[in-house]
Order: C-alpha cells, then structure tokens, then sequence
C-alpha cells in the first residue's frame, strides 16, 4: 500500500463519518425545530397520519440560513393493522398532543 491509498481510506473514513454526523444533525434539527420524530403525529389535507419516517435528504437550505421541512411518509392514524406508508410530502402540520391540551385547561382550571 502506498501513500495515496492511505490517504485515499483516511479521507473516505473522515467523509463517511462527517456524513453521518450530518444526518443526526439534521434528524435533530427536525426535532426540536419542528417537534417531529417517527412517532409524530401529522395532519394533511384534514387527515391524521402517524409519522413512519422523516426524509432529511429533501431538506435544503433556505436564504435566511434555516432548513425547510423534510419529506415524511406515514400511514392513516386510524388504520388498523400492518399497512404501507404513503408519502405525504412537506405539506403536512404538526398535531398537538390531546394530552398537553387536557392537561393545561386542567390546569387553568385549578389556577395553575
């Protein structure tokens, strides 16, 4: 081996990881930036869709410096059963838990 194929590996390891540094990045920035991981739940088109998985490859860059939605596909939120993720694109909207929104009108309640 000589010294160009050493060099040649050492920069494929330093790429591969940097890439997959990225990734995560991106995977975080979805997640605090827009409240979504693969157990979301999204509206689109007045439809609930269970997020299935979130595609940080479609994301691009915008002129203020933030990235744009990514690309998720899911399936119904009221399938039952096994059923095959459709793409929903980047129109979609977060959904808010019920949870949070019982918890904080009963806390406003009890004037907390």
């Amino acid at each position: 081996m000589n010294y160009s194929d050493s060099v040649q590996k050492v920069l494929l390891r330093k790429i591969t990881k940097a890439e997959q540094d990225l990734l995560q990045l991106k995977l975080d920035y979805c997640r605090f930036v827009y409240g979504l991981t693969h157990r979301s739940r999204v509206q689109v088109g007045g439809k609930s869709y269970l997020v299935r998985s979130v595609d940080v490859e479609a994301m691009s860059r915008q002129n203020d410096g933030s990235f744009s939605k990514p690309d998720v596909a899911g399936v119904a939120a009221d399938t039952t059963g096994p059923a095959q993720p459709i793409d929903l694109g980047t129109q979609w909207e977060l959904e808010q838990p019920t949870v949070a929104k019982e918890t904080k009108a009963s806390a406003s309640r009890h004037g907390l």
